[in-house]
């Protein structure tokens, strides 16, 4: 039991990401047609950051090369990250082995980026996010060779 609660909380940071991204996704649509540059201007002034700084002008540096092409095939991308992510949450809730396999492969590919990172340049979030990964696939892992030793199907 407390193996399917983890496979389920599991399914619910899926979707929630799945959703974050889509709802990311539907906001830089609403950006077609629209000065990106000016947007980015605002939103930085409007949270009062130095647009002189560092990470503000990386930021307004990307959107001054976004045109609506780029806006599209972004907004394109994050559609079909978060179908695979709620596809996969759904996978998860309900258990099934090749959800847990495609969690454990998405979760796993993120591992050596994150250890890299770790080693370029130590970090808590960097840290922290690496352990969380780690568990996801441990925990899906896991729920893969239970299944197996049950002989559970797809």
């Amino acid at each position: 039991m407390a193996r399917s609660n983890a496979i389920r909380a599991v399914a619910f940071f899926e979707a929630l990401k799945g959703i974050v991204v889509l709802v990311a996704g539907s906001g830089l649509l609403s950006l077609v047609h629209k000065h990106v540059y000016a947007v980015a201007a605002v939103l930085v002034q409007h949270t009062h950051l130095n647009p002189a700084s560092r990470y503000p002008q990386i930021f307004l540096d990307a959107a001054s090369r976004l045109d609506d092409s780029r806006i599209v095939l972004l907004a394109t991308g994050a559609l079909i990250y978060s179908l695979v992510r709620l596809v996969e949450a759904y996978g998860l809730f309900f258990e099934r082995s090749w959800a847990e396999m495609l969690a454990a492969l998405s979760g796993a590919v993120y591992l050596p980026f994150e250890v890299y990172d770790l080693v370029r340049g130590p970090t808590w979030h960097g840290a922290a996010l690496l352990v969380a990964n780690a568990a996801v696939v441990a925990i899906v892992v896991g729920a893969l060779l239970k299944g197996r030793s049950h002989g559970r199907r797809a």
